[in-house]
């Protein structure tokens, strides 16, 4: 846990458990790992239409359902024009 803290007021990208994407400021997390992002944004996946971003705001994510953490470089992040990339969805994880 206590390297969660080096991600706090950083943009990260959360993957979650059921395959979505969640990029947003880190502002806080507890003890089980619950995490809470500010100005977030889904990033939704598709082969057809490209990467569409939907917002999200202030948002919570149980601990449980996250599977990595990363940190976003905000200026390659800004390079990349997310409507020309066409990815497959991230399936959701089965046990």
């Amino acid at each position: 846990m206590a390297g969660l803290q080096s991600y706090v007021d950083q943009r990260v990208l959360l993957i979650l458990q059921d395959g979505r994407a969640i990029v947003g400021v880190m502002a806080g997390f507890d003890q089980k790992s619950n995490v809470v992002l500010s100005d977030s944004k889904e990033r939704v996946y598709s082969i057809e239409e490209g990467v569409e971003e939907i917002p999200l705001g202030l948002y919570l994510v149980k601990g449980d359902q996250i599977v990595l953490i990363g940190e976003v470089d905000d200026a390659a992040d800004k390079a990349v024009d997310l409507s020309t990339i066409r990815a497959e969805p991230l399936p959701p994880i089965r046990y």
